[in-house]
């Protein structure tokens, strides 16, 4: 990699008299560097294109055959499901759901091979708490209740030991309260009501019995599969889980978790037609980067498995929304999944010896741990973490000793020109990201909204990509000014005969040459990095280091310390450049616009973050790829005529970018892709508790979007709004500092009696310790959220129907709370008993609490009712057609009454 100064050596005596050859000056045409880098942004943009938008045709029935799979078919369920609209857990909708999926589950029963016995059970689970620990679960208990469930499991009727060994695919059929849910997850349902047809054609010939699971509740903490895999007789049976989720609306489904046993990842990617999976995806969710969560989480915490996460990661900006509809499902995107999963599923299920491989020995998790990721969709590369470690070893060391024994050759000045060209790649990070965290800043000011690239991701290439691009090469230059400066003295020295200007072209070429070696050191870094933390992506920088390094040691290397540098081959770059792009760059485009549809639903505390949060977000992710993936490719501008029109066309580029969002040219939003604005009445209570206490209404608008609401209360002068930070809506779960409200409503749609109650039944002090037994009751509502002050409470017990659900012990908290999060059916329980026990070192104050002008307060309730008052029916109607409710488990439904327990009762 690294090698001595290629600088002449001053000439020994017999040389003497040797002319010095005249060295043309160094210049390379900008329409070479211009088809170059057009030739890397076609080439990722076509890898793109085929790994992520390439879908198969959709089949037929009569196409698919008995046994095959067809999207026709398939389509039918989600048109069926989403035509009962959204269908949160209590809700009719949700019971019709249910129902329509066991009677097609039924439907399967009666058509299956007469071989093969297909079993279905329609199952309700009990009343039982979820207490994940890791991720999104932290200082939470979640508590569910009346829950359906429809399980299908598949065997041959002849061979009874295939029920002792099953495969448990698994989604959920409920939505949030405003999505239809064609996407999430319709679209898995579907593909699972397909596929089991088509298995129960071939299930005579297996070795293990299939079951599908279409749970209710996922929504709401994924309490589904957590009932199931806790209560559920054939839980124990289940020897691996697939999966299926949706983080968006159709597309490429993609494996993100692959598990911590490699033979489900490599069967997959064995018999998979279209396999595809990224283990970077794997890496991100796991680092909280990705604040979300799947059923896989409570299969492996609560059922100790192991198995496959897929999603759909279309679109993902219209997750949770009412845009997750039928409309932007893409043909092909079923037959994907189904086509993958039918063969997957078909070997899996004939392997006899699928306990034995599923048999994880804890000391080698991760050694076993698979590292995985596919080429264009066609191809997928597994292996385990170990074999990782020792080729990461392998490259990082022989690196390690190529550029020790390099610059020991070099001496003083080859470390001096090394330290120089680290110096470069530092000037390039820093000038990359205060030229585009500049125009983050900027956007803001100029915009109408914060982030008006959402409907328009292509805009990012303008408002990031041009000054990330711009900045980067500023900083190279500078980087490759200060070598060539330090050259110039060398070589004034070695070459004292020579001319100006052949010294001068020489340096130039060698500058050149240190510039592109300098890509090795950032990737060399992060290689070392990713294999000190073992993270799956590191194959990555591996692949941007070692590719470019062989080419340039290919085509470059050839070079003797008494030979002349020259420029570098433009064959160089291409052969060097290949292979990552082939790699990585569909994966991460697609990673960027992935980022950018998160920026939707950035705020978890509405007004919590400044409005240029979510543009620093993007900006730096795509500064660091321009700096990452442009490194060897912007060495070659330097000593071209191409500087000046590149940056001309980049500050054109930026400016009329700049010019389009600040006059609004493209929309922000559209009705495809909306921004989350929630609307809620609230009926609020504070202080002590007294039933005949007067409580205070008003309307709650906020967004999870960020930016100010001045579009959307435009059409709202009627309604009384007034906006700003001024007051503080707490929904227990999160908190609303910036939102707008109103209190132009009417009482008519809430009578005292349907407000919840926290009422103190006893408190008992003694000499070790003080118990109070607190009673509560929320009356119409069966989907509600309680906070407990942690400071003031050192443990507590909670119960319903005599039924202790959360006992003593063992309880995480988050900013001094503990929240307990209850969703449940119909006939779930609406009476409980909290039993507290408070600290031996309690204050009469918290921090953590917010209750202005009054005593800390002791215990938050807020209680749900999926209602529309006439109130908010009006707001709903005269806002915007780009604003969309957003739901989530811990986000209130368009009605909500909120209550508070002081300290001080």
């Amino acid at each position: 990699m690294a090698r001595k100064t290629e600088a002449p050596q001053p000439s020994t005596s017999g040389e003497a008299s040797r002319p010095i050859k005249q060295v043309a000056k160094p210049a390379r045409s900008a329409f070479l560097w211009v088809s170059l880098f057009v030739l890397f942004l076609n080439g990722s943009w076509a890898v793109y294109h085929f790994q992520f938008e390439s879908l198969p045709p959709p089949l037929d029935a009569e196409q698919a055959g008995k046994r095959g799979f067809s999207e026709v078919s398939a389509l039918k369920h989600v048109k069926s499901l989403t035509k009962l609209g959204p269908h949160p857990v209590g809700s009719d909708a949700l019971d019709l759901a249910v129902q329509y999926v066991f009677a097609a589950a039924e439907k399967i029963k009666k058509t299956a091979h007469w071989e093969v016995d297909v079993q279905v059970d329609l199952f309700h689970a009990k009343t039982a708490a979820n207490r994940l620990s890791g991720g999104l679960f932290k200082g939470k208990t979640l508590i569910y209740s009346d829950l359906k469930h429809v399980v299908l499991r598949i065997l041959p009727k002849y061979l009874l030991e295939a029920e002792d060994n099953a495969i448990l695919v698994s989604s959920h059929i409920d939505t949030v309260f405003s999505s239809q849910g064609a996407g999430d997850c319709s679209s898995c349902v579907a593909v699972m009501l397909e596929l089991a047809r088509g298995i129960s054609q071939w299930a005579h010939g297996f070795k293990n019995s299939i079951i599908f699971l279409f749970n209710t509740g996922e929504e709401e903490g994924l309490n589904g599969a957590h009932s199931f895999i806790t209560q559920h007789p054939w839980r124990s049976t289940i020897r691996f889980v697939i999966d299926l989720e949706a983080m968006g609306v159709g597309g490429v489904s993609s494996v993100f978790q692959g598990g911590s046993v490699p033979w489900a990842i490599e069967m997959y990617a064995k018999v998979s037609k279209y396999p595809s999976g990224l283990v970077i995806a794997q890496d991100l969710f796991h680092s909280g980067a990705i604040k979300s969560a799947t059923d896989f989480q409570v299969y492996e915490e609560a059922g100790g498995l192991t198995g496959l996460d897929f999603a759909y990661t279309d679109a993902t900006a219209v997750y949770h929304t009412k845009n997750d509809k039928l409309k932007l499902l893409k043909p092909g995107s079923l037959q994907h999944l189904g086509e993958n999963m039918l063969a997957f599923l078909t070997h899996s299920a004939m392997s006899t010896n699928l306990r034995k491989e599923m048999e994880v020995k804890k000391e080698n998790f991760g050694q076993n741990k698979p590292v995985f990721f596919d080429i264009l969709g066609t191809y997928m590369v597994v292996y385990s973490q170990r074999l990782a470690t020792m080729l990461h070893n392998s490259v990082i060391l022989q690196s390690l000793l190529i550029w020790t024994t390099s610059l020991l050759m070099g001496g003083y000045s080859g470390a001096y020109t090394f330290g120089l060209s680290c110096l470069s790649i530092l000037l390039m990070w820093i000038c990359s990201l205060i030229f585009s965290i500049g125009v983050a800043f900027l956007i803001p000011l100029i915009s109408t909204f914060p982030v008006p690239y959402i409907a328009n991701p292509l805009l990012v290439i303008g408002l990031f990509g041009a000054p990330a691009v711009l900045g980067a090469l500023t900083g190279q230059h500078l980087g490759f000014l200060c070598i060539c400066k330090y050259l110039r003295g060398l070589y004034s020295k070695r070459m004292q005969k020579a001319p100006s200007d052949t010294q001068d072209n020489l340096i130039k070429l060698e500058a050149e040459r240190w510039l592109f070696k300098a890509g090795f050191i950032q990737w060399l870094v992060l290689l070392i990095v990713g294999n000190y933390y073992k993270i799956g992506c590191s194959y990555v920088a591996l692949i941007w280091l070692v590719s470019p390094a062989f080419a340039y040691g290919l085509m470059e290397a050839t070079l003797s310390p008494l030979r002349s540098p020259k420029k570098l081959k433009s064959v160089t770059i291409i052969l060097g450049l290949a292979i990552p792009v082939l790699f990585s760059s569909g994966m991460i485009i697609r990673l960027v616009g992935t980022i950018v549809g998160l920026i939707v639903r950035l705020e978890r505390n509405p007004g919590g973050s400044p409005d240029w949060l979510g543009n620093v977000v993007v900006a730096v992710f795509i500064s660091a790829i321009v700096c990452l993936m442009l490194v060897y490719l912007l060495s070659y501008i330097h000593i071209s005529g191409g500087k000046r029109p590149v940056i001309f066309s980049i500050l054109v580029l930026l400016a009329l970018t700049l010019t389009a969002v600040a006059t609004g040219m493209f929309p922000t939003y559209t009705e495809d892709i909306s921004r989350a604005v929630n609307v809620v009445h609230v009926v609020e209570k504070k202080g002590s508790f007294d039933e005949n206490q007067e409580a205070s209404s008003f309307i709650s608008l906020f967004s999870y979007t960020p930016g100010k609401l001045i579009e959307e209360v435009k059409n709202l002068k009627e309604e009384g709004f007034t906006c700003g930070w001024n007051k503080t809506v707490d929904f227990v779960s999160f908190t609303v500092k910036y939102g707008c409200w109103s209190s132009k409503v009417s009482e008519s749609e809430w009578s005292n009696s349907d407000f919840p109650i926290l009422h103190v039944e006893q408190d008992s002090v003694t000499s070790e310790f003080r118990v109070t037994r607190v009673f509560m009751d929320t009356k119409v509502s069966k989907r509600w959220s309680l906070a407990i002050n942690r400071e003031q409470i050192r443990d507590f017990r909670f119960e319903a129907d005599s039924q202790e659900l959360v006992p003593l012990g063992d309880k995480s908290e988050v900013n001094g709370w503990h929240i307990i999060q209850f969703s449940g059916g119909k006939n779930s329980p609406t009476k409980f008993h909290l039993n507290l026990f408070w600290s031996s070192n309690t204050t009469s104050s918290s921090e953590n609490t917010y209750n202005p002008g009054g005593s800390p307060l002791l215990l938050k309730l807020r209680t749900d009712v999926n209602k529309i008052t006439p109130e908010v029916d009006r707001v709903l109607q005269k806002l915007p057609p780009w604003c969309s409710l957003f739901g989530k488990s811990t986000s209130p439904y368009t009605f909500a009454f909120l209550t508070t327990l002081p300290v001080q009762f």
